[in-house]
């Protein structure tokens, strides 16, 4: 079926442009209307339009075809719109950006960029062997084979290559898995190990490239002082006394380094266009190499090492080989013999090794097919200061002291295994060269793991060959030879090379060079990348750059650091100070691979497939042992520079969410966590308590009362499980933009005060149900609360709704029946705040049952924080008539020495007394608050039911005076009279609160008040009283009779009164009151009266926390 289609030209302009997509529309809109009415018209149906084209029936840009999924436009694009977006995406890195728009700004029109073009060999192969060959290879790689050993030098290149192998692989894993933008390494360990490690390993990298410049510029000047212009040296270098050499390194490294950040801050594109002149330079010394090893099959170079007895001299300060020489038939001492003797030649004082021994010549480089890679088979490590010596050659011995005299070659460095691994690490680093050029990369995916396993190869088949090579071309006592004392001062590696030496020498000066430039380069802007992220807050400077997006804040950084590694004046101090932030950056690839892989996370699907986990583990424990090996110290003290930089930003640092494999790893970690615990229930030593905060919101959604969290701070202090939970009424669709803003408020809150845990707010029908679905379900498997803590219902007598008192007593019924603990606190806006601390008072316990032990451990969690740190603990208990309150005291004294409780022991005695008459009162006054509280709740028909009731009631009870007179009506006409008569004097009772004593209330009824009242003053009296009490109150069923009172009711009203009397004699001034909660009635009926009870059990007491004990041992006094 054919289709339209309608071409529309579109400029290159940004895709989420929502002005230039209104502007695309509205010229459609202009254009188009004919289009959409011709050649269709009238009532004939057109069989296809335009997609883009709008009607005047919908106003959707997608037309009909779509129509059924309109509304959701906004949120779900069309998958043709995600394809254009993903089409168009580019990944440029900024600084080029930046230098177009600035390079543009003056209005000359520049060659557009067009996207990213460079391939594998380009963009990924050549950066990495540039960095990769350098400094060591052309300084240091002779030495470590004459020092270690062929076998030795083979292993410590063996191992440094699987290192950077195995990296790579991991690397190219986390690189083909999706999309890399412009930052690299960087931003691919960040992306994968989350913003903590990211930024820790992000800064290792960013200070393992800073002292990388610092070990090329002082390779540079090395080369320039020792080779090139030797007589430059400010201070004069002894060999016994490397200081001036060192002294001059620092000088010439200082100037070198200003002039190269010079050239960096007048523009980057110079070093970009300087980095194939150096490269060349690399791969030419290289070449020589290889030439002057065949070159020294078929003929030997000549160059020679003077020898005195088996010890290597330095030829730069004589000429001849020779003691004496004849001229002219007269023999004379040469140059040499000076330099160890003293005096003429018939009377001279020698020295007495010099005088014992001859003087031999051998060959610096015997050849391919010489046979010397016997002798440099196996280790000459050395002291410091010790003269190389050549192996197999005998000599006479001598007793003198041979660091005397400084013409012969001395060891300037202890020599031993582990040093040459640290020195010779930085010479495979350069593996994510590639990776942070992945912004210039045509295909990024295929390029980066591609070329990066080929330079890793091509450099370890040339670290390998050169090992083999050198050995079996250089003479072991040149090999050891540092800074080719032996050969006229000339480079070691030099001596090897064809056509000349000085191919090699100008190679690697340039080559060094470049290397700082690149280092210097890409060193600010890995800090900049890192800053830019926000992750540390002290960096934000570091993020800015000029107008052509020079970092220069982070350049200038750069060059500081840099500055620190100069003058420390030794490239071999400095190298294992960069092993181990490259070795610690290698080690998190590692992790990071190995962790995604085991994870299986579904977002984990590397296009590179030829990676496993056992692998980054062996990377990830060889870039580890390699840490330790090289510099156990230098290995300790980066580990605690990156644990530093991972808790500044998990407490300071701004929240990031990157999908990060280290969360994955914890989700794993607690659900295996979580499972275990669900196994076994915690041990009582192990209990503490696990709490369901339980809030209450304004009409704002705003935290209620946040001393409750401030209080739950400080009983936790961040220990266990902490659950803030809320409940709206209403239903979820109607209430949830109010339910993430209160849990949006609850975290603020949790935040001010300091509250570790986890917010929950659910929308119920009613707050008694949602409260109830909370404990019950709040928590996951193992990790549940075991204690529920809210406020007391404040102000519930004044309060027009009861709900406010049922919702609570039906919590503290659930979380009864769930065998939970519960704690109320009652007053809690007087509780202190976490900046408060209390400098003196006591924690009054007030132990009258037990129920688990909760009660005494309690106030010890609380004095563990700061706040309640200085108050004292004190511990009440009841004791009857028939106890022995000594004994008692004695007891509980040894049971809180078992339990390791430091508190003050009080027993108090309870005297089973009467019941005042102030007990009777208070229970009257509840039970007839009770009374007009169900009558509240009745509706019109079970009200109108009641009053009959209670009038059949009242009949059979009502206690009539002697008449005087005889009645002249009928008993039936009598009952109204007699009930208003009843009532008129329950309301006068009431209205003048004239309830006497129970001897008063025992008196004849002849003592009572009479009044007259009539049947209107009645009704206008009980509307009155309706009026008042806002509400209707049948008063029918007062009982204002104390002998008809609930006598359980009075027992317990007289339990709250006495004890609250003892409560408040003895802890009145007290910090804080903790007493047994007493359980709620098992039925319904006295719930109003229970309340009751705890308000008169805590009335005069300011702070007062109610603990009901789930009925589990929660303390104990076994270790």
């Amino acid at each position: 079926m054919p289709t339209n289609f309608t071409v529309v030209p579109v400029e290159d302009t940004p895709i989420s442009n929502a002005d230039y997509d209104g502007e695309i529309l509205k010229e459609q809109d202009k254009e188009e209307p004919h289009m959409a009415r011709g050649p269709y018209s009238g009532d004939e149906t057109p069989r296809e339009t335009c997609s883009l084209i709008s009607t005047d029936h919908d106003d959707s840009i997608y037309g009909y075809n779509m129509a059924l999924y309109e509304d959701e436009m906004d949120s779900t694009p069309m998958v043709s719109s995600l394809l254009n977006k993903l089409a168009n995406y580019t990944n440029i890195t900024q600084g080029v950006i930046e230098h177009e728009k600035a390079e543009s700004e003056d209005g000359i029109q520049r060659v557009p960029i067009n996207g990213p073009q460079m391939g594998t060999f380009i963009g990924v192969f050549l950066p990495c062997m540039q960095n990769i060959l350098g400094v060591i290879l052309f300084l240091r790689l002779t030495w470590i084979v004459g020092t270690a050993g062929i076998m030795e030098a083979l292993a410590i290149v063996f191992m440094c290559c699987s290192c950077t192998m195995l990296t790579a692989i991991s690397m190219s894993a986390i690189a083909t898995n999706g999309v890399v933008p412009a930052g690299g390494s960087y931003y691919m360990i960040s992306r994968a190990l989350g913003p903590e490690f990211g930024g820790a390993v992000g800064l290792c990298f960013y200070l393992g490239t800073t002292f990388a410049g610092s070990m090329y510029i002082l390779g540079t000047m090395e080369i320039f002082l020792t080779y090139i212009m030797p007589n430059a040296a400010v201070f004069k270098a002894n060999t016994g006394e490397p200081n001036g050499m060192q002294n001059n390194m620092r000088i010439y490294g200082t100037c070198c380094l200003a002039i190269m950040v010079l050239v960096v801050f007048v523009g980057v594109k110079y070093v970009n266009k300087l980095a194939l002149v150096f490269l060349s330079c690399v791969m030419l010394s290289i070449m020589a190499i290889y030439a002057g090893v065949i070159q020294s099959a078929i003929k030997p170079p000549d160059s020679q090492v003077c020898l005195l007895g088996n010890r290597s001299l330095q030829n730069s300060m004589f000429d001849k080989c020779q003691k004496t020489e004849v001229i002219n038939n007269i023999t004379t001492p040469t140059k040499l013999w000076t330099l160890f003797c003293k005096g003429d030649l018939g009377n001279a004082t020698c020295d007495e090794y010099f005088t014992q021994n001859n003087l031999t010549v051998i060959q610096a480089v015997p050849g391919l097919l010489s046979g010397v890679i016997s002798d440099n088979m196996w280790a000459h490590y050395g002291q410091y200061q010790t003269v190389l010596e050549k192996e197999g050659k005998s000599s006479e011995q001598a007793s003198d002291n041979k660091s005397v005299n400084q013409t012969y070659v001395f060891s300037d460095i202890t020599t031993f295994f582990t040093l040459l691994v640290g020195i010779y690490f930085p010479s495979v680093t350069g593996i994510m060269a590639g990776s942070n050029r992945s912004g210039d990369l045509r295909d990024p995916q295929r390029s980066i793991p591609t070329g990066t396993i080929m330079a890793i190869a091509t450099t370890s088949f040339i670290y390998i060959s050169c090992v083999v090579l050198f050995g079996a071309c250089i003479d072991g006592v040149v090999l050891r030879d540092k800074y080719g004392e032996s050969v006229k001062g000339s480079l070691v590696v030099a001596t090897l090379a064809w056509p000349s030496s000085w191919v090699i020498v100008i190679g690697s000066f340039f080559s060094c060079c470049g290397a700082g430039l690149q280092s210097l380069t890409g060193a600010p802007r890995i800090l900049q990348a890192i800053a830019r992220d926000g992750i540390m807050p002290f960096l934000q400077v570091f993020g800015h750059s000029k107008s052509n997006g020079e970092p220069t804040w982070a350049l200038l950084l750069t060059a500081v650091i840099c500055e620190i590694g100069i003058l420390i004046g030794s490239l071999d101090n400095v190298a294992p100070i960069l092993s181990m932030f490259f070795l610690m950056c290698y080690l998190f690839v590692n992790l990071s691979c190995a962790v995604q892989t085991l994870l299986r996370t579904p977002n984990w699907r590397p296009r590179f497939k030829f990676y496993h986990w056992s692998l980054s583990f062996l990377g990830m424990s060889l870039s580890l042992s390699l840490m330790f090996v090289s510099s156990w110290y230098y290995a300790l003290v980066v580990i605690l520079i990156s644990g530093c930089i991972y808790k500044y930003i998990e407490y300071r640092g701004a929240e990031k969410e990157w999908g990060d494999g280290i969360r994955g790893l914890s989700l794993n970690a607690a659900q295996y966590a979580l499972i275990k615990l669900e196994e076994a229930p915690p041990h009582t030593k192990n209990w503490r308590p696990q709490l369901l905060v339980l809030l209450k919101l304004d009409s704002d959604l705003g935290v209620k009362h946040p001393r409750l969290l401030s209080f739950t701070s400080q009983l936790k202090a961040g220990k266990g499980l902490t659950i803030v939970c809320s409940v709206l009424e209403g239903t979820y669709m109607a209430r949830e933009a109010d339910a993430k803003l209160s849990e949006k408020n609850i975290k603020a809150a949790m935040a001010n005060e300091k509250t570790k845990g986890f917010c929950h707010v659910v929308v119920s029908s009613n707050q008694r149900d949602g409260f109830s679905h909370l404990i019950q379900s709040a928590g996951l498997g193992g990790m549940k609360h075991n204690a529920v803590l809210l406020a007391w219902p404040a102000n519930w007598k004044q309060s027009e709704s009861t709900l406010s008192w049922k919702n609570f007593i039906e919590t503290v019924r659930e979380t009864t029946a769930a065998h939970q603990a519960l704690l109320v606190a009652k007053n809690i806006d007087t509780f202190p705040t976490n900046q408060d601390r209390l400098a003196e008072g006591t924690i009054d316990v007030w132990w009258i049952v037990h129920d688990g032990g909760l009660l005494m451990l309690l106030p010890f969690l609380l004095r563990q924080h700061k706040v309640w740190r200085r108050c004292k603990m004190r511990i009440f208990t009841v004791a009857q008539m028939d106890d022995n309150s000594i004994q008692m005291k004695k007891d509980l004294q040894m049971f809180l020495y078992h339990l390791r409780l430091d508190a003050k022991v009080e027993v108090v005695e309870m005297n089973a007394g009467d019941i005042s008459a102030f007990t009777y009162e208070k229970t009257l006054v509840m039970e007839q608050r009770s009374q007009m509280l169900k009558q509240m709740q009745l509706s019109k028909t079970e009200r109108e039911r009641e009053i009959q009731s209670i009038s059949d009631e009242s009949r059979n009870s009502i206690r009539r005076k002697p008449c005087r007179e005889k009645p002249t009506q009928s008993n039936k006409s009598q009952v109204p009279t007699v009930i208003l008569d009843e009532e008129a004097q329950l309301i006068h009772d009431r209205n003048t609160k004239s309830h006497a004593t129970l001897n008063d209330k025992a008196t004849p009824t002849s003592d009572r008040v009479h009044m007259t009242w009539t049947k209107e003053k009645l009704i206008s009296e009980r509307n009155r009283l309706r009026e008042a009490n806002m509400a209707v109150r049948d008063i029918f069923n007062m009982k204002p009779e104390w002998e008809n009172l609930d006598q359980s009711n009075v027992r317990r009203m007289h339990t709250a009164v006495k004890l609250n009397d003892v409560v408040v004699n003895k802890s009145q001034g007290a910090q804080l009151v903790l007493l047994n909660m007493p359980g709620p009635p098992k039925n319904n009926g006295g719930d109003e009266n229970y309340m009751e009870f705890l308000e008169v059990l805590t009335e005069g007491l300011d702070r007062v926390l109610l603990v009901r004990g789930s009925g589990r041992e929660v303390i104990t006094i076994y270790s």
